[in-house]
C-alpha cells in the first residue's frame, strides 16, 4: 500500500473531515444507546422529541426538519401510532394537510425520558469546556452553512 500525499490545504481538509466524522459518530452513539434502552428507534425518538419541543407540525415539516423522506415519516408515524404515542390530526383550514401531534401517552413518555437523554448528551460533549462548546457550535454552524451554500 502506498502512502499518497496531497497538498497542505487538501490534507488539512481531509483531517478535519475525519475528525468531524469520528467525533459525530462517537457523540451520536451516546444518543443512540440511550434511545434504544427505551425501546425506541432513533427516528421514532426524533419525532417524539420534535413534537415535544415544537408542538403539532405538518407531516411534511416533520420530514423536512428531520431530514427524512416522506415515505420514511409515514412508516415512523405508523409505528408510533401503533404504540399510541402520536396521532395524525387533520388541518381545519386545509384537509389535504395532516399534522403530527403527541398523544397524552407520547407526551408523558418523552417528558419522562428527555431530561435523562439531555444529561447523556451533556456527558458526551463534556470533553470540551463550556467555552469550547460555544466556540465549536459557532464554528460548526459556520462550516455547515458554507458547505450548504456551496451545494447550491
Amino acid at each position: 500500500m502506498r502512502d499518497i500525499r496531497y497538498d497542505e490545504k487538501t490534507e488539512r481538509a481531509l483531517r478535519l473531515f475525519i475528525a468531524l466524522t469520528r467525533s459525530c459518530n462517537s457523540v451520536a452513539e451516546h444518543s443512540r444507546r440511550d434511545i434504544v434502552r427505551h425501546g425506541l428507534k432513533p427516528s421514532e425518538f426524533a419525532v417524539l422529541e420534535l413534537l415535544y419541543h415544537k408542538g403539532p407540525i405538518p407531516l411534511g415539516g416533520v420530514a423536512e426538519r428531520l431530514l427524512l423522506a416522506t415515505g420514511s415519516i409515514t412508516h415512523v408515524m405508523d409505528q408510533l401510532e401503533k404504540q399510541d404515542l402520536v396521532k395524525r390530526v387533520a388541518c381545519p383550514r386545509d384537509r389535504r394537510v395532516l399534522y403530527a401531534d403527541l398523544t397524552e401517552k407520547g407526551r408523558a413518555l418523552i417528558a419522562d425520558i428527555f431530561p435523562d437523554h439531555a444529561a447523556r448528551i451533556q456527558q458526551a460533549v463534556a470533553g470540551l469546556s463550556p467555552k469550547e462548546q460555544e466556540a465549536a457550535t459557532a464554528l460548526l454552524k459556520k462550516l455547515g452553512l458554507a458547505a450548504k451554500a456551496s451545494l447550491e
